[in-house]
């Protein structure tokens, strides 16, 4: 499987939360996450992807310039334009371009200096990324919308499937 199946697979999981969620459900803060929401941790991973999208073009990638668009974050159908949206920039990268990552890791807001990336490097990264909050988006939809049915990948990284499943074939 390609870099780019790998996140389209990972971002179709979202949209099949995002079709199951109540919208209610969606924007209510969980104790679990802090009083933070689904939406919010959606909205996160998917600003993400935007960065991206938008430094690809660009040449430049800044992660800590994201929108924090409240309407991501509330309206689970604009989750989903978005979320469509991203799935066709995704699908349609094909070359790996050399790009630049603008970084700031310094609480004055001082950003230091690009640094050479690539775009597979940073479909990797956002990959990473959106397992990562997957797995804290399952413990709030547990909490807050128990319903939703996810599947049994959703927030686990590839590697501690594979590693689950070399365990399960050990006699």
């Amino acid at each position: 499987m390609d870099l780019s199946s790998a996140a389209v697979n990972i971002l179709k999981q979202l949209g099949q939360l995002l079709k199951q969620i109540d919208e209610n459900d969606f924007a209510t803060p969980s104790q679990t996450l802090s009083q933070a929401t689904v939406g919010q941790h959606i909205r996160h991973t998917l600003e993400f992807f935007i960065c991206f999208q938008n430094g690809f073009r660009k040449g430049l990638i800044d992660y800590d310039n994201r929108a924090h668009d409240k309407l991501i974050e509330t309206d689970k159908f604009a989750a989903l334009r978005t979320l469509g949206e991203i799935i066709e920039f995704v699908k349609a990268l094909e070359s790996d371009k050399p790009l630049k990552l603008e970084v700031g890791y310094t609480i004055s807001g001082a950003t230091l200096a690009p640094i050479d990336t690539t775009c597979r490097r940073e479909l990797v990264y956002n990959i990473e990324h959106a397992v990562h909050h997957m797995a804290l988006i399952k413990i709030g939809v547990r909490e807050v919308a128990p319903y939703v049915d996810l599947s049994f990948d959703f927030g686990v990284a590839s590697s501690t499937i594979l590693y689950n499943q070399s365990l399960c074939s050990v006699d």
